[in-house]
């Protein structure tokens, strides 16, 4: 089942840190199967309060890789190039299975 690492992004101060950072990080995603589906762009706020830097999703084959991809050397050596100019909410969540519908958990125990 898909996994995804998900950040809302409140502020970034953009920079040299910053440029090498995004030069580097899809060489520690493609180990681990992970590829953007989502990289700031448009969005439009239609409930509560979200991060005016944007959104950033990665999608990765299971929760085990996006773990391991966290974890890595490779991403943990690039990781105070964000961290140092960036303020952000970030998540590693599972997906859910093709067809699944909103009401499913609810039948889990019948």
């Amino acid at each position: 089942m898909s996994a995804y690492a998900i950040a809302q992004v409140h502020s970034v101060e953009f920079g040299p840190d910053i440029v090498e950072y995004l030069e580097r990080i899809d060489a520690t995603l493609d180990p681990f199967g992970g590829h953007f589906i989502v990289h700031g762009g448009t969005s439009e706020t239609v409930e509560g309060t979200w991060g005016q830097g944007g959104t950033i999703v990665i999608a990765f084959p299971d929760l085990e890789r996006a773990r391991a991809w966290w974890h890595s050397p490779a991403y943990r050596e690039i990781l105070p190039l964000r961290t140092r100019h960036m303020v952000a909410d970030i998540v590693l969540v599972d997906g859910v299975r093709a067809g699944y519908r909103a009401a499913d958990p609810l039948r889990a125990g019948a």
